[in-house]
């Protein structure tokens, strides 16, 4: 009889450490099987010609999709030789986050003491479940050339 009670002891302790370690499977499955946050970066600079001039905004344009919600976006512009970053900017509040879709339409601040040259931008999107996308590209810090760019800049402001 004690070996029949400890028994059903037994099987019910590996009976819960089972149930126990299958659900914390199933959760972590739940978690993983939401996709990764999509970044279609749009346009980069006026006309998309991924260049920009110090003192001046740059016009920056991406859709984004995240199954998990947007909850922080991170731009970074920094140089290609190495130094400090011209900018970091994060969006934790606002329009951008806690959506699914976004069409992330800003203008960003170039430093007027930026030096000319060839720049790495950095387009990072994390969602609610923690997983991040980044997606990159290269820019060029150039002297302004004298035409009114703002004049043939058609798109609307949010």
């Amino acid at each position: 009889m004690k070996n029949l009670k400890y028994m059903s002891l037994v099987w019910a302790f590996v009976c819960s450490i089972s149930f126990c370690l299958t659900s914390c499977d199933k959760e972590e499955e739940d978690v993983n099987t939401v996709a990764k946050p999509v970044i279609t970066l749009t346009e980069v600079g006026h006309d998309n010609s991924k260049i920009a001039h110090p003192g001046h905004d740059m016009h920056l344009e991406a859709s984004l999709l995240a199954e998990g919600v947007i909850q922080r976006i991170d731009v970074e512009i920094h140089s290609v030789a190495g130094g400090e970053d011209l900018l970091e900017i994060a969006y934790t509040d606002g329009k951008y986050i806690g959506v699914r879709n976004a069409e992330f339409h800003e203008h960003l601040e170039i430093p007027a003491d930026a030096s000319l040259g060839k720049y790495h931008l950095h387009f990072t999107v994390t969602d609610g479940q923690g997983q991040q996308t980044m997606t990159e590209c290269e820019i060029e810090l150039v002297e302004e050339d004298g035409e009114d760019d703002e004049d043939e800049h058609e798109h609307h402001h949010d």
